[in-house]
């Protein structure tokens, strides 16, 4: 069974685990207050929102059967070595499972607050379709050659892919009205600091064992923080260089400057503050 070399390093795995799951689950609620605060989510893109629950729920169902699932964990070590740790730790299980609580939350607070005529795209519903039709499809393969790693792995890079996108909208968004009055920047301090914390963590684990597998060996992982920092650097640069201006005066978001949003309501004028 593989084990740890080094005591101390292994606590600070866990110690900077811990921290990423602390920054990444706080990153949630800045957004979540801001959308109290104001009694509107007009400025945050609810295309993000929707991608992000296939995100994090396919990150939930790699991390969960991974972490638990002595089958699965078998064919990890029969694939990549029987003295390779699982490179899930149970910190990255509760991340998911918050995640994807929280994401739900703001999605009703879409559905309760003043939204404009902000809708979701239909760009992100296919989007969104097809990748649930290819995981469907990919669940029926695999519980015909019990290929239950490659099936974790498929969701995996599904997570990958959606991370990647998901932000796309909301830098668009962001730009077209220069201004990032709506989306709180507090979310994408404390993601970064996850993020950061995260790669810190497998790069511990690979000094430990002498070995690079857990970066390739959980590649969505590796990717995932690697997406998280430029990401957030980007939006960083939106909010304190390019779009700085703060005066809390700003016009509904129309249909026709970009395609966006849930669930359409008259027009109103919208008068909000950044955090």
């Amino acid at each position: 069974m593989a084990s740890w070399n080094s005591f101390p390093l292994e606590i600070c795995y866990q110690t900077l685990g811990w921290i990423a799951f602390f920054s990444w689950s706080f990153s949630f609620y800045p957004q979540v207050i801001l959308n109290y605060k104001r009694k509107s989510v007009v400025g945050l893109n609810f295309d993000f929102l929707v991608l992000n629950v296939t995100k994090h729920t396919s990150y939930l169902i790699y991390n969960v059967v991974l972490f638990f699932s002595p089958v699965v964990q078998r064919q990890y070590r029969e694939k990549y070595g029987f003295d390779e740790l699982i490179p899930v730790a149970a910190n990255d299980v509760a991340f998911s499972m918050h995640a994807v609580l929280l994401t739900l939350f703001t999605l009703y607070q879409v559905i309760i607050y003043e939204r404009g005529n902000q809708k979701v795209s239909k760009i992100c519903t296919s989007i969104s379709s097809v990748v649930w039709i290819i995981a469907i499809v990919c669940v029926i393969l695999a519980s015909q050659s019990h290929s239950w790693l490659w099936l974790i792995s498929v969701f995996n890079s599904i997570q990958v892919v959606m991370t990647a996108i998901k932000y796309i909208p909301q830098a668009w968004m962001n730009f077209r009205r220069k201004s990032t009055v709506g989306w709180s920047i507090g979310n994408i301090l404390l993601d970064l600091l996850g993020g950061v914390m995260n790669f810190a963590q497998m790069g511990l684990q690979s000094i430990d064992q002498g070995t690079l597998v857990n970066f390739y060996g959980n590649i969505g992982k590796t990717l995932l923080s690697l997406e998280v920092v430029f990401f957030d650097l980007l939006f960083i640069v939106q909010h304190y260089i390019l779009y700085p201006f703060k005066t809390d005066t700003f016009p509904v978001i129309s249909e026709e400057t970009f395609v966006t949003p849930l669930l359409k309501s008259p027009d109103t004028s919208e008068e909000s503050s950044n955090v």
